[in-house]
């Protein structure tokens, strides 16, 4: 009886070790294994320890606790303990542009792409670009696929302002025609500036972007225009409340229209921070990416006297102010935030001025767990995203590894160990 029984006990160990060979051995199959991190991913259900993410061609198969996770025999395994994965970071509300350091028209192929690896550096793994768009940008957004190593893109083509109903209607059917998927018109008087946007030109431009299922981005600075604009059918703020404290109409309407509400709190920096040079200008995040050419540009003595005399510079200033504490009404009053920094036009730092806004959430009262929903789950809710945001079994594999925990203090989103896009290790050369 006692040998039979340690036969049976020798049996099992020598096919338990002939398993674990056949598994050593197993050739590779061209999945991706990440073990042993931390994983938020993006859904807002806690946060797992001790996760495994399975990738194959540029998808999540497989993701979760690592006692509920069967990694393949063939796959590529990736030791990432003591680290923690987070979705790649989505900015609702950027501009993928013709800027070049500091001058426009350089709108190329070229140029498009310098600036989605740049954002993709930095962890932005999904740019919703709102206006200036054209046909390379779409060209772009065409050819996304399991290949991918820079940030993905959608398009609003050209912002629409026309100032009659034909010339809504034209330029409309232009975006249209170009393949968008967003409209965006501007309803601002730039500080008293110019002329607004009238109520029936811009509920023109709504109407015709719903009849041609299309989501409606809306530039707007002001309450009583941001309350016009949820009430005409909107389907997106695109920026702060700046003129006053919102109330609870406000609130009340983002949430019956299910729309979202997106702060852009780096625009407003962007058009006063140069009055001197920013501190921000020897953080050796920010400098990894920096051209010191542009720099010494910025930093030009009269430039800067310039920005200080700007009556413009000084009237954002005065709006930010109101719009930290907007943000944090809004947020309170239970409407979705979407994260989004209007970065691409000269001075507002493509990937580095993301991780401002973050930390600028963070100032106005918003918690960690808060601002990364903004930026993943929640974001991609907001614009329409179905294959990212979150880190699920059938969709891409976007995703940064940190180092360090955002959810303890969001300035470690700056922690970044590797970002991936569709499985692909983002290059980190500039």
């Amino acid at each position: 009886m006692r040998t039979t029984l340690w036969a049976i006990v020798f049996a099992s160990f020598l096919a338990s070790c002939s398993s674990q060979e056949s598994d050593e051995a197993a050739p590779p199959d061209g999945s991706q294994a990440f073990f042993g991190a931390t994983l938020f991913d993006g859904t807002g259900a806690d946060a797992i320890a001790n996760a495994v993410v399975v990738v194959r061609d540029g998808r999540i198969e497989a993701v979760g606790a690592a006692d509920s996770v069967e990694i393949p025999a063939g796959a590529e395994r990736i030791d990432v303990s003591g680290k923690t994965i987070v979705p790649g970071l989505i900015n609702t509300h950027g501009h993928v542009s013709g800027v070049l350091g500091l001058e426009g028209n350089h709108y190329n192929r070229e140029n498009l792409l310098r600036q989605l690896s740049l954002y993709a550096r930095y962890g932005v793994t999904t740019v919703n670009s709102l206006g200036g768009d054209g046909v390379e940008a779409v060209a772009l957004r065409d050819a996304e696929d399991a290949n991918l190593e820079r940030a993905r893109i959608t398009v609003a083509g050209e912002v629409v302002t026309g100032t009659t109903v034909e010339e809504v209607q034209a330029q409309v059917d232009a975006n249209i025609a170009l393949g968008v998927d967003f409209i965006k018109i501007r309803v601002d008087d730039n500080l008293g500036a110019g002329e607004k946007m009238t109520p029936e030109l811009y509920r023109a431009a709504i109407d015709l972007a719903h009849e041609n299922d299309l989501k409606l981005a809306s530039h707007m600075f002001y309450l009583d225009d941001a309350k016009g604009l949820l009430e005409a059918g909107s389907d997106f703020i695109a920026h702060s409340v700046r003129d006053q404290q919102v109330d609870d109409e406000f609130i009340t309407l983002l949430k019956e229209k299910n729309v979202c509400y997106c702060p852009t709190l780096t625009r407003e920096v962007s058009t006063f921070v140069y009055e001197s040079v920013p501190d921000w200008f020897e953080d050796p995040f920010f400098l990894k990416d920096a051209d010191s050419a542009v720099l010494e540009q910025l930093k030009d003595a009269e430039r800067m006297q310039s920005v200080q005399q700007s009556p413009a510079a000084k009237g954002y200033k005065k709006a930010l102010e109101v719009a930290l504490p907007n943000l944090k009404k809004v947020a309170d009053g239970g409407a979705t935030i979407a994260f989004g920094t209007d970065t691409g036009p000269a001075g507002r730092f493509q990937g580095y001025f993301e991780h401002m806004e973050l930390e600028m959430m963070a100032d106005a009262g918003l918690s960690p767990k808060q601002i990364l929903m903004s930026a993943t789950g929640d974001a991609a809710s907001c614009v329409g995203y179905s294959d990212v945001g979150t880190l699920e079994t059938g969709k891409w594999a976007d995703f940064i590894i940190l180092n360090e925990d955002p959810l303890a203090d969001i300035r470690n989103m700056r922690s970044i160990d590797a970002v991936y896009i569709a499985g692909n290790q983002v290059p980190d050369d500039t």
